[in-house]
């Protein structure tokens, strides 16, 4: 520790370029003077010599009357005023700290809001019961002030006088700030909208569309993993997705999930994991693993999905919105990474349950979310990443004899607690393209085909198959029924009915 860069000037930190001349101070400065072993936040705070206050995408400037006084209790009571509550963050000072720090520091102002909150999170975190009798004087306070981040209704602690409004659990609470985004996409009630622009399509109609999105929304998750896998195995899990929702989480839950989208068994070990795992390639030459992302280790796994589990029971039954439930759960699940095969597929699976337990869609229709993922294939990987790759230098790992990875360290933390602020701003993208692009385009899709079936029936009296076979052939020579075409399956189609059939198929699809 080195208490005299608390509030240093920097112009360039860990890669990122001030400003303007500045302190940095917050977390940012306790992490460098303590050496903690964590990712920096996505931002970090600077008080600047001009006398302004501002914000960017990686930076808080604040003016020079905030600059606190060059110790550590001051920049943690600047850090949880103005940059909200950071668990990775409190779990590892309080695992640098010694007890007796820590008693000396609350102590020092026992009724404080911010000592009652550094002193809850340390037995919260810890599960450690610091030697303090129970306070009885000052107003209760809320643990996460709420216009920072989101938050339950929480329950009061007597001992702290402070209200828990953490939305999860010891053993998993990832956090999420309220972004200008997020907060325009809440406030824009997008499960309502979704209901208003499907209030006026004919039942029959949307059920087909139900059904044929399903279909799509699994084909999707399968191309996402880079496997093309046959109808029925795609017709089976986009069933799988039809029922989200209708079983309440659990482990066996996940474990049947998992049995249904493993076709083969033969070469993948089911269950559990019990050995390390990664996501990334292997050397050439070598064969030795080079990891984009690290699993979470297979000793931690019980802990951490009962943690999972149990928090996305507490969301479901708070008023936190469906959408940033969704994507603490579902994004959580993958970064742990349980199975060796099927992550990303039930990681998908768990945004459709938690959308459908929250009942974001009151039509019964299920999102299919993982087709608007596919069209952001590269927002997706980079919302991932932003994730990953700061974690890979702070965890140690060794090759094991089969090229797989075993982690030395303890990581269950990075797990636990990280902000999913990221994640949630994308998820909500992928919602609100799939309202607004994804199922209209669907439902369209269906009315046009319905037309020009009717075109046919009534001109040409053709089967279902054959009105299929035909829409294919001009859907894939743009509009023109093609040469093969014309001499085989429809030559007994006149040149002017040809004709006749590729225009009503123009005026219908591009009209």
């Amino acid at each position: 520790m080195n208490n005299n860069r608390f509030s240093q000037e920097i112009s360039v930190f860990h890669g990122r370029v001030a400003p303007e001349r500045a302190r940095l101070v917050g977390y940012g400065s306790i992490i460098e003077s303590f050496e903690l072993a964590m990712p920096m936040p996505a931002k970090l705070a600077l008080v600047s010599y001009k006398n302004r206050q501002y914000q960017n995408n990686q930076w808080q400037i604040f003016t020079f009357r905030h600059l606190p006084d060059n110790d550590l209790y001051s920049h943690l009571i600047f850090a949880l005023k103005y940059e909200g509550i950071n668990l990775l963050f409190f779990k590892k000072l309080f695992q640098k700290l010694s007890k007796s720090y820590i008693l000396q520091m609350i102590n020092s102002k026992p009724t404080g809001q911010y000592s009652r909150k550094i002193w809850f999170l340390y037995e919260w975190l810890m599960q450690d019961k610091l030697n303090i009798a129970d306070s009885k004087k000052g107003n209760y306070v809320t643990l996460l002030n709420e216009k920072q981040q989101y938050a339950v209704q929480g329950s009061p602690s007597k001992r702290h006088r402070v209200i828990n409004n953490l939305p999860g659990t010891p053993d998993f609470c990832p956090l999420i700030f309220k972004s200008e985004k997020l907060e325009n996409y809440v406030h824009s009630r997008l499960s309502e909208q979704q209901d208003k622009r499907l209030k006026d399509i004919h039942k029959d109609l949307l059920q087909r569309a139900a059904s044929f999105l399903l279909l799509k929304d699994s084909k999707a998750s399968f191309t996402i993993e880079g496997e093309s896998p046959k109808s029925n195995r795609a017709a089976r899990w986009g069933k799988a997705i039809g029922h989200a929702g209708a079983n309440p989480l659990s482990k066996e839950e996940l474990l049947r999930l998992q049995q249904s989208v493993i076709e083969s068994t033969r070469f993948v070990k089911m269950g559990f994991r019990n050995e390390g795992g990664f996501v990334g390639e292997h050397e050439r030459t070598t064969g030795e693993p080079l990891p984009e992302h690290i699993s979470a280790r297979w000793q931690d796994l019980d802990q951490l999905i009962s943690g999972l589990l149990n928090t996305s029971q507490r969301l479901e039954e708070s008023d936190i919105d469906a959408v940033i439930s969704a994507a603490k759960i579902a994004f959580g699940f993958v970064f742990i990474h349980p199975f060796m095969d099927g992550n990303g597929r039930i990681h998908r699976y768990l945004i459709h349950h938690i959308l459908a337990r929250k009942k974001f869609s009151k039509q019964g229709l299920i999102f299919p979310v993982s087709a608007s993922i596919l069209n952001r294939i590269n927002d997706y990987r980079k919302v991932l990443q932003e994730y990953s790759h700061p974690l890979l230098d702070f965890i140690d790992w060794e090759t094991t004899s089969d090229n797989n990875i075993k982690v030395l360290n303890d990581t269950t933390d990075y797990y636990r607690y990280f902000d999913a602020t990221p994640q949630a701003e994308f998820l909500y993208d992928c919602v609100h393209d799939t309202i607004y692009n994804i199922i209209p385009q669907e439902v369209k899709y269906l009315e046009q085909y319905d037309h020009f079936k009717k075109f046919l029936d009534e001109e040409f009296e053709m089967t279902d198959n054959l009105v299929a076979l035909l829409l294919r052939f001009l859907e894939q020579n743009d509009g023109n029924l093609s040469k093969r075409a014309k001499e085989t399956e429809f030559i007994n189609l006149s040149r002017l009915e040809i004709e006749k059939i590729e225009k009503r198929y123009s005026e219908i699809f591009s009209g």
